[in-house]
């Protein structure tokens, strides 16, 4: 732990998915103050189409007290 999920649309690279995961994993570890060896992040591709029920409803909407960003579309925005 900690696990950190990104979700977003396909069509990003292999190259720039590593390059975030780096780049999350760092700032976890300076943030946090964990080694590298527990954190953990992974992508799940959404379709456009998909988006709206599959994440901005379950993951956004509904749990908007969670949220230390929130969107710039949408009903949250």
């Amino acid at each position: 732990m900690p696990h950190v999920i990104v979700k977003l649309w396909p069509g990003k690279t292999e190259a720039q998915k590593t390059r975030l995961a780096e780049e999350i994993t760092q700032s976890v570890m300076t943030i946090l103050g964990y080694g590298a060896d527990p954190v953990s992040v992974s992508f799940e591709e959404v379709a456009p189409e998909d988006w709206t029920a599959k994440v901005y409803e379950p993951d956004i909407r509904a749990k908007q007290e969670m949220l230390y960003k929130k969107p710039g579309y949408g009903s949250l925005a």
